[in-house]
């Protein structure tokens, strides 16, 4: 049986950004928000963001300033409206 790597997430050409946000927790998030997620180590982010990448490690920037996990949200999928 072959070993294959698993299918890229996203477009190879896409950045994943890794930081911390303002409350201490590890932030990754997808350069146009389509995906990210919080964690509570920097090992976790970064498997998460390498995993949907699909292992290309490249593509991966540690930021250093704070970045927060703000990803749009589309109401017909979270099922709620939008409140401004």
């Amino acid at each position: 049986m072959k070993h294959t790597e698993p299918p890229s997430r996203c477009p190879r050409d896409v950045i994943i950004f890794v930081g911390r946000n303002r409350h201490g927790n590890w932030v990754v998030r997808q350069q146009n928000g389509a995906f990210g997620g919080l964690f509570v180590n920097r090992a976790q982010a970064f498997k998460y963001a390498l995993f949907r990448n699909g292992q290309h490690p490249e593509h991966i920037v540690e930021v250093s300033h704070e970045i927060e996990l703000d990803l749009p949200v589309d109401p017909q999928i979270a099922g709620t409206r939008r409140v401004t």
